[in-house]
């Protein structure tokens, strides 16, 4: 359906079509009159299907821009969705001076937020915790709220965010219209809709949609040791104008970025410790085309919205099979063709076949490409690029400037074009450095173990589980689903995480603040059991 037929504001049709959109995605199409029409929704629709306009196209319609007060407000997982949907908003209302849009999160000085909201915003569009900051600060008011949208909800959940979310609902004004957009309908999401929402119509995207045809999916089993080298190989093959490479790590990130860059390649990253401007940065030379691989975590590449990346590495595999599609859509944008390539190790087939079933989608082995590949490769670029310059013409001072320096020197013009493609090409690649085959058992010895953290804060400090399963999610990185049993006590907090992700979150929650609270995160060890045992044991006195 064309965007003319849903009868949208012209402006807003103006800059729909300024941002070269045609058509409708589907969940454009069943959600914006629905959503005109003033009543509530529910919404299944994955990254990259145009929800986003979905809900903003109906609220900028419904935005008083006379009014300078608050009245809408977007909630996101994470800083990144935040500052991504604020700016698509912008976009889309990019005739609409007169209305405001500011994003509130973690990780930004509180201060310039509340300067900014008093300036008169309309939209908030802000994480479920800074959006709470704001209201224990009576900095935001939400006496003239007519819509509130839930973005990405299931994430919002799995982080914990449970209690934020509904908090946040009870204090807008009942007669609100409510949007929630999910990637899934659990009884969670149905919960919340039932409690939070009048009469609300499920606009479902079918799972097909999840992974788009037009990207081609391959994979190739490489030892962790050889990552690099073979997708230096596989850079070279393809040689991308702009390439996403996902780790699992920030400190996967940082070591690549360092390697591909001492290989010389234009290289640069983003992560959760990085600084907004840090980021900003990063991704302005990235659209730019000044830096040409971009390597990411999944938290941080939530704000990647660009729409030419020829290629996706999946350097590590994903850990849940959800963000293999938020990765993959990266590439493939606006009808052009995608390439994702991924990397395995041992075991992680299995895994690898499990996000082939999620997706519906076939992913294909290949070879990892030798050093002959990667040379004669480059051979046909240059030899396609020397063909098309001859056909150019124009060539008739270059050859007379060869012919006379062969006639002054003691060899041929074959010599020349030979020294030259050397010089194009290189040489010092050594055959001896061939990686070797792939096909091996990875060490699993730790794959399902699980470690217990210890954190100094409890029901004391007016804390709850829900609250530390989000800090963890939101700062780490990993699935809320991975974190175990947490044990909460007066003063301090038991939490089980799987082993390999432990050093991870250590380093995540170093020096984060939870409701407030500076928190001190540790491996628990025989003296943290020690101290777990006489709590119980006091606790018991107690009652």
């Amino acid at each position: 359906m064309k965007f003319e037929e849903l009868q949208i504001n012209e402006r807003i049709l103006r800059a729909v079509e300024d941002m070269g959109f045609e058509e409708a995605s589907p969940i454009q199409t069943q959600s914006i009159p629905v959503i005109l029409s003033g009543q509530d929704v529910v919404g299944q629709a994955q990254t990259g299907t145009g929800k986003t306009a979905a809900y903003t196209i109906p609220m900028l319609e419904k935005i008083d821009p006379q009014l300078k007060k608050v009245q809408a407000i977007v909630l996101c997982p994470t800083r990144e969705l935040a500052i991504q949907v604020a700016e698509e908003i912008r976009k889309l209302a990019k005739f609409m001076s007169d209305i405001k849009v500011l994003p509130v999160y973690g990780g930004q000085e509180i201060v310039r937020q509340i300067k900014a909201l008093k300036t008169g915003v309309q939209i908030v569009v802000g994480t479920p915790g800074r959006v709470m900051d704001h209201m224990r600060r009576k900095t935001v008011k939400f006496d003239n709220v007519s819509m509130v949208i839930l973005d990405e909800a299931d994430e919002m959940l799995d982080m914990g965010f449970r209690e934020d979310m509904e908090t946040i609902l009870t204090d807008t004004p009942v007669d609100r219209q409510t949007i929630m957009f999910s990637a899934t309908m659990d009884k969670a999401i149905m919960d919340i809709a039932k409690t939070f929402q009048k009469d609300a119509q499920v606009i479902k995207v079918v799972r097909k949609e999840l992974t788009v045809s037009n990207i081609d999916q391959f994979y190739y089993e490489v030892r962790p040791k050889n990552k690099t080298e073979v997708l230096c190989r596989l850079i070279d093959i393809y040689n991308p104008r702009l390439s996403v490479v996902f780790c699992n790590t920030k400190r996967q990130v940082d070591e690549l970025i360092s390697q591909l860059k001492g290989r010389g390649y234009f290289a640069d990253g983003i992560h959760g410790d990085m600084k907004q401007q840090q980021r900003d940065r990063v991704m302005d030379d990235f659209r730019s085309g000044k830096t040409e691989i971009l390597i990411a975590t999944d938290v941080a590449a939530r704000g990647i919205d660009v729409d030419d990346v020829d290629v996706v590495f999946n350097y590590d595999l994903p850990q849940d099979e959800e963000y293999y599609v938020h990765r993959i859509g990266r590439t493939g944008r606006a009808g052009r063709a995608g390439l994702a390539l991924s990397f395995i190790s041992g075991k992680e087939v299995y895994k690898l076949k499990d996000i082939m079933h999620y997706c519906r989608t076939k992913i294909i082995a290949k070879p990892i490409p030798s050093i002959d590949d990667v040379k004669n490769t480059k051979l046909e670029g240059v030899f396609k690029t020397i063909s098309s310059t001859i056909a150019e013409g124009g060539l008739s001072e270059m050859i007379e400037m060869v012919e006379n320096h062969v006639n002054q020197e003691d060899y041929t013009s074959m010599d020349i074009a030979a020294a030259l493609l050397k010089l194009l090409i290189g040489d010092s690649l050594d055959k001896n450095e061939e990686v070797e085959e792939i096909h091996y058992e990875n060490d699993h010895e730790n794959s399902g173990r699980m470690v217990r953290l210890f954190i100094n804060v409890g029901r004391k400090d007016k804390i709850k589980p829900a609250n530390i399963l989000g800090a963890i999610a939101g700062e780490s990185g990993m699935p809320g689903k991975l974190v175990g049993a947490i044990d909460m006590m007066d003063n301090y907090t038991f939490v089980e995480v799987p082993a390999k992700h432990a050093d991870k979150v250590l380093n995540a929650m170093n020096n984060v603040k939870i409701k407030g609270r500076t928190v001190n995160i540790e491996k628990a060890n025989d003296g943290g059991r020690k101290r777990k045992n006489k709590d119980r044991k006091s606790e018991k006195k107690k009652r």
